[in-house]
């Protein structure tokens, strides 16, 4: 099977923040793969901007450590790396100084693309977003990534995407959400809208329920300090899940490009109806044999911040009427899994009996680990016996179907950062969108405070607080399991 691939231009890349830990682990080793794949053109080139004070030679060296690293199997290959290495250059760089911003400059071609990626601090976007436009090293051909958090309510996100704003049109702006690259959400588009086989079926008539589990084995250690003024809705319902649900739930957009989609996702977070605090359930991880506890890791022993966070909403449009969307993410649960589970409802009439049980369709897309989808279909058990009847998974698994000669399945930031280049903002948030979400999100916050209420206790390695689970039992639903 031959893979098309969408050229990418010769590029200049700027990374503020090249020697922290995001870049070390996933945007360096990224572009690596990248360029290990023929995907980086010749001229293509990646300065890394910091505080830290070192030359070409001493930032080399680290970005070497990172493709060892994390960089796969291809990181333990000497003769890739060093090629890989020509092309990265580092430039001391102050961002809310002066120092640095000439030198910066010097390195810039013209004739390429220019992309700087944030990768630091939201405090820092305004200083850095001034800078690149009075120091002249950005044009209205550039283009700017950002990382989240997208402010941390509306309001510091109305302000977060004016200062932006004031220096870069929306057109450059590239508001990155890992989540939207892994290559199962994009299948998800293809399965609903190239198929005529599931978009008849992907409505409240035939769709009983929706279910969207990211579940971690992690804890917030080393991130305590963060974390502890977020906690789990804004961390990742805010974003991540929303942005899945957008995409579980939006219509078709008239065409596959940047606005159509987004405005399809935005119709979605604008239909979501306010949820009742009935239907948010706030968890907290405890202290086990082997662990300590969530208040323990974030150094205060009166912490009310949510590491779990389950809840019921609903999308007021006619496609979704009446069908619930149940969302749940947390950190120390009993595995590291993504999924979206499209639950269908029972057949309207069972021919073989009650002794049959019930039996439903649910088709799942799994983003991790093992990226995949498997559709559970009813059949006969074999043997004789009488009519017993079974679920089996259909498996959907595009690597498993596209053989061993299909290219490795990128990385999302690989991918992410290569559609920047392209110039493609389909799989990016726009500032409405980041607006809306937290217009959303921030009742349900204010609720909280406003009623005093404390997240539930669970132990480390379950499936969350029990209230989480009659969550779902008060409907006559359950979860489906989070499997060790």
């Amino acid at each position: 099977m031959v893979s098309r691939v969408i050229p990418v231009d010769g590029f200049d890349l700027v990374i503020f923040g090249g020697t922290g830990d995001l870049a070390r682990r996933k945007i360096l080793p990224g572009l690596f793969r990248r360029f290990c794949a023929g995907q980086m053109p010749e001229d293509a080139r990646i300065i890394g901007a910091a505080r830290s004070e070192m030359d070409d030679a001493a930032f080399r060296e680290t970005v070497a450590e990172a493709i060892r690293e994390f960089g796969g199997a291809q990181g333990a290959d000497e003769a890739l790396a060093e090629a890989f290495l020509e092309r990265v250059g580092y430039e001391h760089v102050d961002a809310t100084g002066e120092t640095g911003w000439e030198s910066l400059k010097g390195r810039l071609r013209d004739g390429v693309v220019r992309a700087f990626y944030f990768s630091v601090a939201p405090s820092l976007f305004g200083a850095l977003a001034e800078r690149l436009r009075s120091f002249g090293l950005a044009d209205d051909e550039s283009r700017v990534v950002v990382e989240k958090p997208f402010g941390k309510d509306l309001e510091t996100a109305k302000a977060l995407n004016a200062t932006l704003a004031e220096h870069f049109d929306e057109t450059q702006i590239y508001r990155i959400d890992h989540y939207l690259g892994k290559e199962t959400v994009q299948n998800l588009m293809a399965v609903r809208f190239g198929n005529m086989l599931f978009e008849p079926l992907w409505n409240a008539q035939y769709v009983d329920h929706i279910q969207i589990t990211v579940a971690e084995t992690v804890s917030v250690a080393g991130r305590g300090s963060y974390y502890d003024t977020s906690g789990a809705m804004r961390d990742m319902v805010q974003n991540h899940l929303m942005q899945l649900l957008c995409l579980i739930a939006m219509e078709p957009p008239a065409r596959f490009n940047p606005d159509a989609v987004r405005d399809e996702k935005l119709k979605v977070i604008r239909a979501l109806d306010p949820v009742d605090h009935h239907q948010v359930v706030r968890g907290q991880y405890e202290a086990d044999d082997t662990q300590p506890g969530y208040r323990t890791h974030v150094d205060d022993l009166r912490s009310t911040t949510e590491s779990f966070v389950a809840l019921k909403c609903h999308i007021s449009n006619w496609r979704w009427a009446g069908t619930p969307f149940y969302l749940r993410t947390g950190k120390m649960l009993r595995s590291r899994t993504s999924e979206i589970a499209v639950v269908f409802k029972d057949a309207p009439h069972s021919i073989f009996g009650p002794e049959a049980g019930t039996h439903r369709n649910v088709l799942a897309i799994r983003l991790q680990p093992n990226e995949g989808m498997t559709l559970g279909v009813t059949i006969k058990e074999p043997g004789p016996g009488g009519m017993r009847l079974v679920d089996v998974p259909l498996d959907m698994t595009f690597a498993e179907a596209l053989g061993p000669d299909a290219e490795e399945v990128p990385d999302a930031y690989e991918r992410l950062i290569m559609d920047v280049i392209r110039g493609n903002q389909t799989l990016f948030m726009r500032g409405d969108e980041v607006e809306a979400a937290w217009a959303w999100t921030d009742p349900i916050i204010a609720g909280w405070k406003r009623r005093g209420d404390v997240p539930k206790p669970y132990d480390p390695g379950s499936n969350g607080p029990e209230d989480a689970l009659m969550l779902m039992h008060r409907d006559g639903r359950k979860w489906r399991e989070i499997k060790a």
